[in-house]
């Protein structure tokens, strides 16, 4: 096992800026999204569902996804406004976990990231419903080709259906692997968002 030095991520301050740390690693080392996460979300009866998201934007105010909110998720968030997301790393042989209440982004922040993704997500989204039962592929590609056809080569506007929520962290775990399952693990915590950070060290 690797012995811990001056520079070891478990000494860290706070949470947010070793969070930035591994993700740009991960950029780097990562084949396909690094940005990809687990979203564990849970039904009316409390029975949890989890699915990969796509992390499309971060700051120390918390982790935003973008989702159909008459989609599975989007009405379990709905319904239940807390989540919990995990990020892993394989190449890198590291995770984070994630957890707080969740709240919707502005109208405004959802606005410009729709208009940032590419036009044929754009008319993707109005196009799909989202877990809805779909009868063939070939439905859904009429319902794309309908909706290229309503906007043409105008611009294509944020469905009223569709928008981010934001996950507010009170609880952040990074786990490092270490040699015979002894692996390294830090976690921050706080009551509330918006307090101030508690950390501690955790066994394996």
């Amino acid at each position: 096992m690797n012995a811990l030095t001056s520079g070891d991520f478990t000494e860290a301050g706070e949470p947010f800026a070793l969070f930035e740390s591994w993700l740009e690693e991960a950029k780097a080392s990562e084949p396909n999204d690094p940005n990809g996460m687990a979203l564990s979300t849970v039904d009316a009866d409390g029975l949890p569902n989890v699915r990969m998201v796509l992390l499309n934007g971060r700051s120390p105010d918390g982790f935003v996804f973008y989702t159909n909110t008459q989609s599975q998720k989007g009405e379990e968030l709905d319904g239940q406004p807390k989540a919990a997301a995990l990020f892993h790393w394989k190449s890198l042989r590291r995770q984070i976990r994630i957890r707080g209440p969740v709240s919707r982004v502005s109208d405004a922040e959802a606005d410009a990231y729709f208009q940032s993704r590419p036009r044929d997500s754009r008319i993707g989204a109005w196009a799909s419903q989202q877990s809805r039962p779909l009868e063939s592929r070939f439905a859904l590609e009429k319902a794309v080709a309908s909706y290229a056809l309503k906007f043409g080569v105008g611009e294509v506007p944020r469905p009223p259906h569709w928008t981010g929520f934001r996950i507010a962290p009170v609880y952040i775990e990074f786990w490092r692997d270490g040699a015979f399952r002894l692996h390294d693990r830090i976690v921050f915590r706080r009551a509330a968002p918006g307090e101030a950070w508690t950390k501690a060290r955790l066994y394996p």
